[in-house]
C-alpha cells in the first residue's frame, strides 16, 4: 500500500526513568552521582533509555513512509483530540496501552514492545520490525482487532471516570476507608484498605495479587494448600470483579460483602469519609475523583470499548 496522506498515525510515547532523573537533577551527571551514591547503577537507566528511544526513532521512520505521523507524550493523551480515522501506535509498556485505550473512541491501537528483554508485554504483541506490515494491514482493513471491555465509575455529582484495568476506591493515605457498600440487594457499612474493581483485562494484575495473598494467608492459618478456583475473565467479558482489601469487623462495620462479580446490577459505594476519599483508575493516582462524605459511586461495565490490534 502506498502513502496515505488523509490518514494520521498518532504515536504515544512516555518518559523513561532516565528522563525522570534528568528532570529531577537537571542533568545526567548529577543524576548518576545520586544513583551511584545510593548504591544503584546508572548504566541500567542509560541502557534502558537508549533502547527505548532507538525503538521510537525506528518506528517513526517506518511509519512516516505510510501516512502522516504525530508524536505525543503520554501526559497529553487525556486532552488530545483524536480524529475518527486515526491509527494509534503505543510504544510500550503495558500500562501505557491501558491508559491510552480509555481516551480513544473506536480507533485501532497497535502496541509495540520496545524492549522484549525487559518487558513481558502481555498487551504488546508487536515489535518494532513488525510496524510496516501491521500498519499496512490496518490501513487496508485486513487486521483483526480484539475488543476490550472497560469499567465506569459514575458519581452522583455528575463526574465519571473510565478504567481499562481497575479502579481503586478508598483513601489517599494508608488509613482506613469508611463507606457503605451495596450490591444485589445487600448492603453493609465497612472499614477497609479500599476496594479494587477489575476488568477482564486487569484481572491478572492487581486482582490476581490480592487473591494470591489471601489464598496464601488462608493456607498458613488452616495448614492446608489453598488453590484459587477463580476463572479470570476474557478481555471482552461483560462483568467485573470487586474485592475489598483487609475489611475490619467491628460493632459498626462488617466483612460480609468482600468479593464478587458486577454484572447487571452495579456496585454502589457511598462515602463516609469527611476528606481524603478518592477513586482513581489504572494506577494513575494523580488523576482521581474526590470521594468524600455524601458522594455515591456507581460502578458498572462501560458501554465504551477499546480495540487492540492483534
Amino acid at each position: 500500500m502506498s502513502y496515505v496522506p488523509e490518514r494520521k498515525i498518532v504515536v504515544i510515547t512516555r518518559s523513561t526513568r532516565a528522563d525522570e532523573l534528568v528532570k529531577k537533577f537537571n542533568n545526567m551527571a548529577q543524576a548518576a552521582f545520586y544513583v551511584e551514591k545510593m548504591g544503584g547503577d546508572i548504566k541500567e537507566y542509560v541502557e534502558e533509555d537508549r533502547i527505548y528511544k532507538e525503538s521510537v526513532f525506528a518506528s517513526i521512520n517506518h511509519l512516516k513512509n505510510l501516512a502522516r505521523v504525530q508524536l505525543i507524550d503520554r501526559e497529553y493523551a487525556p486532552n488530545f483530540m483524536f480524529s475518527e480515522d486515526d491509527i494509534v501506535v503505543v510504544i510500550g509498556q503495558d500500562g501505557l496501552v491501558a491508559n491510552t485505550l480509555k481516551y480513544l473512541n473506536g480507533q485501532p491501537l497497535i502496541a509495540i514492545n520496545p524492549d522484549p528483554a525487559r518487558y513481558d508485554g502481555v498487551l504488546l504483541p508487536f515489535r518494532c520490525a513488525d510496524v510496516p506490515v501491521v500498519v499496512r494491514e490496518v490501513l487496508g482493513n485486513r487486521r483483526q482487532k480484539k475488543e476490550i471491555s472497560m469499567a465506569i465509575a459514575e458519581l452522583n455529582d455528575g463526574q465519571s471516570l473510565l478504567a481499562v484495568n481497575d479502579f481503586f476506591i478508598g483513601r489517599q493515605t494508608h488509613v482506613s476507608a469508611r463507606y457503605k457498600i451495596k450490591i444485589n440487594g445487600q448492603e453493609e457499612n465497612q472499614s477497609s484498605s479500599g476496594i479494587i474493581v477489575s476488568t477482564g483485562l486487569g484481572s491478572t494484575g492487581w486482582l490476581k495479587s490480592v487473591i494470591a495473598g489471601a489464598s496464601r494467608i488462608a493456607g498458613v492459618i488452616t495448614g492446608k494448600i489453598i488453590n484459587s478456583s477463580i476463572t479470570f475473565p476474557e478481555w471482552d467479558s461483560e462483568f467485573l470483579y470487586y474485592s475489598v482489601r483487609e475489611p475490619f469487623h467491628s460493632n459498626t462495620t462488617g466483612a460480609g460483602i468482600v468479593f464478587g462479580t458486577i454484572t447487571n446490577s452495579p456496585l454502589l459505594v457511598i462515602s463516609q469519609m469527611p476528606e481524603g476519599g478518592v477513586i482513581f483508575s489504572d494506577g494513575i493516582e494523580h488523576d482521581f475523583l474526590r470521594f468524600n462524605s455524601g458522594i455515591e459511586a456507581k460502578i458498572s461495565v462501560a458501554s465504551k470499548k477499546g480495540y487492540l490490534v492483534v
